[in-house]
């Protein structure tokens, strides 16, 4: 009889449980293109994604190769999420070779970009407040491809947004300490324009807006004049390009390397920059840290 009433029981819990475990949504399978974009995914989505990064830490999406494994990995995605603006010129290639047909959301959607001429700066997530609106693009899109869990995904975007916007006003009143004419840096590619528009900063850099050749000895050279006209302040060298332009142009001139900065990839996981908010705090403690000592020799 005790038997019965314990298979009974048994059987009564399992029909509560398994339902609820029938109704568990899966994760939407989010493919995005580098490892910044994967980050701010991931903040955003929580249990409600899993976020694959094609372009990893510490690697160069300017210069990267897709794989079979990429395109396999593409065509099981639910989600697809790039920067635009023109940064991943392999991108389109992709999407046609795996046989994606879901959507891909461009996450500067709506942001005005810097601009040269014809070209387009891509690089808009060194701006914070366009930071923003990447978080924006990115909830809209997981939203609408999980509703059930708009509630949870909102929370978590509106959580994040102000972290953002936290450590933007820390960033501001840092570089507003220190005197304008003295905030100018050089780094190795021209990555940081939006950083510089929003700060007040001007970059320095013998490279464009890509990393796909080696900077030219003429373009080198360029800078070292600019370095000594403008009495720039502080060097830099990134985790995606090579330090030997950065190394000849403090031989030259005399101004301090200031360290790395943090342009188109997070660091590994340990390394300062493995998250895109630790990226940003560490490229402007990096620069204010650099400029202030300039600026007391």
């Amino acid at each position: 009889m005790k038997r019965l009433r314990f298979l009974t029981l048994a059987l009564a819990l399992l029909a509560v449980v398994l339902p609820v475990r029938a109704q568990t949504p899966k994760p939407l399978q989010v493919v995005a293109s580098f490892s910044i974009l994967a980050d701010m995914a991931r903040e955003v989505a929580g249990d409600a994604a899993q976020v694959h990064s094609l372009v990893g830490a510490n690697a160069d999406a300017h210069v990267f190769e897709p794989t079979p494994a990429d395109a396999q990995r593409l065509a099981k995605a639910d989600l697809v999420i790039v920067n635009g603006l023109h940064f991943e010129g392999w991108i389109d290639r992709l999407v046609r070779a795996s046989g994606y047909r879901g959507k891909v959301v461009a996450a500067t959607q709506g942001i005005v970009p810097r601009r040269a001429g014809r070209g387009i700066d891509p690089h808009a997530w060194q701006s914070l407040a366009h930071a923003q609106r990447y978080v924006e693009n990115i909830r809209a899109a997981l939203v609408a491809a999980a509703p059930a869990q708009a509630s949870a995904i909102d929370a978590r975007a509106k959580a994040y947004s102000a972290r953002i916007a936290e450590l933007d006003a820390r960033s501001r009143a840092a570089f507003d300490a220190i005197p304008r004419d003295q905030r100018r840096v050089v780094s190795t590619h021209d990555a940081f324009g939006y950083l510089g528009e929003a700060y007040g900063i001007t970059f320095i850099s013998p490279r464009s807006w890509n990393t796909d050749s080696e900077a030219s000895a003429a373009g080198v050279a360029a800078v070292i004049r600019q370095v000594r006209l403008h009495q720039a302040r502080a060097l830099f060298v990134e985790n995606i390009t090579d330090r030997r332009s950065i190394e000849r142009i403090a031989q030259e001139t005399g101004a301090q390397v200031g360290g790395t900065l943090y342009s188109d990839a997070l660091s590994a996981p340990g390394q300062g920059a493995a998250t895109y908010l630790e990226l940003m705090a560490h490229n402007v403690e990096a620069i204010a840290t650099a400029l202030r000592a300039a600026a007391a020799r």
